[in-house]
Parts: C-alpha cells; sequence; structure tokens
C-alpha cells in the first residue's frame, strides 16, 4: 500500500468518527467544572494551517467564535490560558480531505486591538503566530510560513479544552467538541449553538439530580 493510500484511507477514518461523534445524540453530559467556567480563551487550533484559497479562514472563524461568546454572554474572553478556565480551538474545514495549506500564516497573527462588542464591553487582543501549545510554546521552532499539506475533517471543527492548571491544555483530550458543515461560518456560528444546548442540557440534568428526593 502507497504512503498516499495510507494517508487517504487514514483521513476517511478520522472524518467518519468525527461526523458520527457529531451526530451522536447521547453524548454524556458535561461535567461541572465546565459549567462552573467564567472566562475563555479563543485560538486556532495548533495544527490548523490556512487553507491557500483563503488565507483568512482560521483567523476569521476565530473572530467570529470570539463574537458569538461574547453575545452570549456567559463568558469573560481572555487573551492567555493561564486565565482561562476554558479554552476553545477553531478549525474550519474545505470539503477535502487533503488540501495544501500555509503554516504560521501571518494572518493567524492577532495584533494589539481595542475591540468593542455588542454588549458594550471591550476586548482587548494580542497574539503572534500560532504556536504548536499556546500552554508551552517550543523554544527555536521555525515559526516562518510555510506551505504544507493537510489531512483531517472536512467539516468546521470546534474543541472546548480545559485551560488554567489543566496544563499543557492541549494534550488532553477535549471536554467537548463539535464538527458540521460551515458551523463556524457567521453570522449563525452553528458550534457555538450546540455547546450551548450542551451547557442547557447539563444544567437541566444538574438540576433534576439535585432536585430529586433522596431514597
Amino acid at each position: 500500500m502507497s504512503r498516499m493510500t495510507c494517508w487517504f484511507a487514514l483521513a476517511v477514518l478520522l472524518s467518519i468518527s468525527i461526523a458520527a461523534s457529531a451526530k451522536d445524540k447521547h453524548k454524556p453530559l458535561l461535567p461541572s467544572d465546565v459549567l462552573r467556567a467564567e472566562t475563555a480563551y479563543v485560538i486556532i487550533h495548533p495544527d490548523a494551517g490556512e487553507p491557500l484559497t483563503n488565507l483568512k479562514a482560521n483567523s476569521q472563524a476565530r473572530e467570529d467564535v470570539e463574537k458569538a461568546l461574547d453575545k452570549w454572554g456567559r463568558f469573560r474572553i481572555v487573551q492567555d490560558s493561564i486565565t482561562a478556565d476554558l479554552i476553545f480551538t477553531v478549525r474550519t474545514g474545505s470539503g477535502q480531505m487533503v488540501r495544501p495549506t500555509v503554516k504560521n500564516s501571518p494572518t493567524d497573527n492577532r495584533p494589539v486591538i481595542f475591540q468593542p462588542s455588542d454588549n458594550g464591553n471591550i476586548s482587548i487582543g494580542a497574539q503572534q503566530g500560532t504556536p504548536p501549545d499556546p500552554t508551552q510554546p517550543t523554544q527555536g521552532q521555525d515559526t516562518s510560513p510555510r506551505l504544507s499539506t493537510e489531512v483531517g475533517s472536512t467539516e468546521d471543527t470546534l474543541e472546548v479544552y480545559r485551560g488554567r492548571e489543566d496544563q499543557p491544555a492541549l494534550d488532553t483530550s477535549p471536554v467537548w467538541r463539535y464538527s458540521g458543515k460551515d458551523a463556524l461560518r457567521a453570522p449563525k456560528i452553528s458550534a457555538v449553538g450546540k455547546f450551548q444546548d450542551a451547557i442547557t442540557d447539563a444544567e437541566k440534568a444538574a438540576s433534576q439530580k439535585s432536585g430529586a428526593p433522596k431514597p
């Protein structure tokens, strides 16, 4: 079996697995510490490259998810993983399991800006490039832009990780993930809506459990 055939088979299995998890209606409820979370940090997934057809795809998705979370009003958006209770990672899909991308694209850089939000708050952003792990950058790593071939989901993906003490955060499994066609596209940002539903379901279950009569 050729190397390309192996990569293609791996991509198919990964796509099927992600699609199945997104459509599974019997996912475990979110843990209590996620329900208590107050701060959120949104980044481009370290493994994601910008597609050649749209070099701002992931950076735009990051901005749109931040706006959607801010509009929701449940979390305060922060700009580092140490002060974040939850870390949200975005990764856009293009409908292709194998696609050429640009790693460490300059478009991923987030300059220092003062950005008013819909609810009157002001967020301050400052991020340069996309390190391999936002909580533990590797010294001496080549962060210059380069062409790459990316194998992964054909759909947009949003993952949620624990921040703060659970470091390095992205070395752990996400506490929640969702993949779907255009799930990170404005104005709907359906992936954030799905996370809101997951929060609602978990809170409802917790409320019913606490109100249940003791045996």
